[in-house]
């Protein structure tokens, strides 16, 4: 991985700009693509700072989740890249939210003429009770507000609930292309495809909508400035025979199985995913890895950090850069050997994590802070040599 260049400006505590209230004075389609730099990174991703520091959600330790306001905080602290989650609605349109269950993060409950859609749904095998983007149209999703996912753990981010509305993935590829012309340098995002064997089971694919987008905004390239991911790895092929943007299979905990190995009957799980048999036959459609923490910096039953494991090394043989999930300041988060005092909601030596997780050769890490994570790796950033490169 190219390290990038000379260290980033971090800029601490930047107020959030009022994006995100109105669309109106955005230019779309292919012209604004090419007036942005077409979408199409100047060397590819390899040419992203080293380790490169991506807005999780935004910056959503401090705004609520997958909003305007919370991916332009991100960008404005200077993060080098930017994540959005995608959902549909019921009329087709992908739309940024974590989950497609959105009692959590908008105030739908508040909204009496959607109370009969409150149901409960079996998603990837789970069942969850509440309210579901596929059950709206964009224009019923607009009247909702979004709000903090997490107010026990982020109660000051409830300030903001009701600033901004659910964004659609173009009005943020528009606003991605906005401010690139603004600072005339690429913004780059991280695009999720979220349940994508649940939604095509709906007749909602989300692939083939999300690569018309790409293309239509200049974001299909192979040096374009945008990484696709997903837990299911046929979501990754599927994007890999509709566009040439980077991408990366995202890897959950080691006992697991992707949702889409479980339909198709495919016994493997992580645990093989991440063994060098498993990594080569990823690297046959995919760019990267995102594997959670844990399949790095493995966590004993007391919380606290055991012995790396080989899958920085064995990543890295078969020529995938790694970005695993998720670095977090809260005490409630962060392994416990950086934890400060009792309180679950109080900051923890996050540097410290940040150190400790740089150190073992990762390309990059998703974080809610992307402050914290900057200045981390200004600090690793002049020349410290990993120690698991």
């Amino acid at each position: 991985m190219t390290q990038g260049g000379a260290a980033r400006r971090t800029v601490l505590g930047a107020a959030v700009l009022a994006a995100g209230t109105g669309m109106a004075g955005l230019a779309a389609g292919p012209a604004a693509a090419s007036a942005a730099g077409g979408g199409h990174g100047e060397g590819g991703f390899r040419d992203l700072p080293y380790p490169t520091v991506i807005g999780h959600r935004g910056a959503s330790g401090y705004r609520p989740e997958h909003t305007l306001g919370s991916y332009q905080l991100a960008l404005d602290m200077g993060a080098d890249v930017i994540e959005q989650d995608l959902v549909p609605t019921k009329d087709g349109h992908l739309v940024c939210r974590h989950e497609n269950e959105i009692g959590g993060t908008t105030d739908v409950a508040d909204h009496q003429e959607f109370a009969g859609r409150r149901t409960t749904k079996s998603v990837d095998g789970v069942s969850v009770t509440g309210w579901f983007t596929e059950d709206f149209t964009l224009a019923e999703l607009k009247t909702l507000r979004a709000k903090e996912r997490i107010p026990a753990v982020r109660q000051r981010n409830t300030l903001y609930d009701g600033q901004w509305a659910v964004p659609t993935f173009e009005e943020v590829l528009r606003w991605a292309n906005r401010e690139s012309r603004r600072r005339d340098k690429q913004v780059w995002l991280h695009v999720e495809t979220k349940h994508p064997s649940y939604f095509r089971s709906l007749g909602l694919g989300l692939e083939e909508p999300l690569a018309k987008l790409l293309r239509r905004y200049g974001r299909d390239r192979r040096d374009s400035a945008v990484f696709l991911q997903s837990f299911e790895p046929s979501s990754i092929q599927r994007l890999s025979r509709l566009v040439s943007a980077p991408r990366v299979v995202l890897l959950s905990a080691a006992g697991t199985r992707p949702w889409d190995f479980e339909l198709a009957k495919d016994p493997r799980t992580v645990a093989d995913l991440v063994k060098p048999e498993g990594l080569r036959w990823i690297a046959g459609f995919a760019q990267g890895i995102g594997p959670t923490m844990d399949l790095i910096l493995p966590r004993d039953a007391a919380g606290k950090l055991g012995t790396p494991t080989t899958l920085v090394k064995d990543a890295h043989a078969q020529g995938l850069l790694l970005h695993p999930y998720t670095a977090r300041n809260e005490n409630s988060f962060l392994p416990a050997d950086f934890r400060k005092g009792t309180d679950p909601a109080a900051y923890g030596d996050a540097f410290a994590a940040f150190r400790t997780y740089f150190e073992q050769g990762i390309d990059g890490i998703f974080t809610d802070n992307p402050d914290t994570g900057l200045l981390a790796a200004e600090a690793f950033r002049p020349g410290r040599r990993p120690v698991n490169r």
